[in-house]
């Protein structure tokens, strides 16, 4: 009998419309070595934030980091796919464009993240909401939600990497440094929310509720994707980071009060400690040392900066209102019940 080898690959997920239908079928064959070529995916009239194109473009991305199990390689940096991509992304983008809005010349990043730094006195939102009065199965709910991003936590905003120079480069990855665990494996944030999955008793899978989460999770992981594998969307991407660390602290400290409220397990706990102290440091580097040298040396991206800030704040929006209004009419937040 022959033991099948291990793999870090996720399956494939199942696919919800013509869009993820057209993605999925095409990469569970062989990439063509004959010439340039098309693939038929009907983009028509598509919801640019619908479950179909946002599952479409997250296989498409997923490609970059871990791949599928027994997907072929070739298909990362196949002509016709990334045609496709091309084209999902396009959409996407002019529909946060659109909401986002025109950004004036006077909005700048550093005013945009000393408004991230005010905590309003009368807070609401999600993490008040778990904090106050939300149940351990809503709080269940939540992780597998964070699953699709914290099990990859850091990666996407990694490829910001080798789009920064000297001093902005060197404070970025010193931050990258510590989401990492500070070269200690067991300390890896992905890690810890592994253990995080453990100590919930949910599976700790990499992507194994990918077909559990609805659109807005998806959209929350596509927007860093998008802005990671780009370098004209540095500027944004840098923004997003900077609202990532800003904000993670206060959000995490009210997750932490949420969880001891409920008694959850010490893993789960620390996972969100662990961001309180970290991030807590992080964002005076953010501010200084990476925006600041930044736009010190490309004062033409401080537009994107704000918009990337913006479009965090819109996609993470979007994922609370889903939640909270889900369970304000007593119902899953979840495509598929947890069993």
């Amino acid at each position: 009998m022959t033991l099948a080898t291990p793999t870090l690959a996720p399956s494939l997920p199942t696919a919800v419309g013509p869009l993820s239908a057209a993605v999925l079928d095409t990469i569970t064959g062989r990439p063509s070595r004959r010439g340039l070529y098309r693939i038929d995916a009907p983009l028509g009239d598509s919801d640019p934030y619908g479950l179909d194109l946002q599952l479409a473009l997250h296989v498409c991305y997923e490609l970059h980091y871990r791949g599928f199990d027994g997907v072929d390689t070739r298909w990362e940096w196949n002509p016709a796919l990334l045609h496709l991509r091309a084209a999902l992304e396009d959409r996407f983008e002019e529909a946060l464009v659109r909401e986002v809005g025109e950004i004036g010349p006077d909005e700048t990043a550093a005013a945009e993240m000393a408004a991230l730094s005010i905590e309003p006195v009368d807070g609401q939102g999600l993490s008040y909401h778990l904090r106050d009065e939300g149940t351990w199965e809503q709080m269940l709910e939540y992780f597998v939600h964070r699953s699709i991003y914290h099990l990859k936590e850091a990666d996407p905003h990694a490829w910001l990497i080798p789009r920064l120079t000297g001093h902005a480069k060197a404070a970025f990855v010193a931050v990258e440094f510590d989401e990492y665990g500070a070269g200690h494996g067991d300390r890896l944030h992905q890690r810890l929310f592994c253990d995080l999955l453990g100590a919930a008793h949910l599976d700790d899978g990499y992507l194994a509720y990918l077909d559990h989460v609805p659109a807005e999770s998806l959209t929350v992981v596509n927007l860093m994707s998008m802005f990671g594998l780009h370098r004209g969307w540095r500027g944004a991407a840098v923004g997003h980071f900077a609202s990532t660390e800003i904000t993670s602290p206060p959000g995490s400290h009210r997750l932490v009060q949420a969880l001891q409220r409920l008694g959850a397990p010490a893993a789960c706990v620390r996972f969100y400690a662990e961001h309180v102290e970290a991030d807590a440091v992080h964002e005076q580097v953010v501010r200084t040392d990476v925006v600041g040298d930044l736009l010190a040396n490309e004062p033409q991206l401080d537009r994107d900066v704000v918009f990337g800030i913006r479009a965090r704040d819109l996609v993470e929006e979007r994922l609370a209102d889903h939640m909270t209004d889900s369970w304000a009419a007593g119902r899953s937040s979840l495509r598929r019940g947890l069993v």
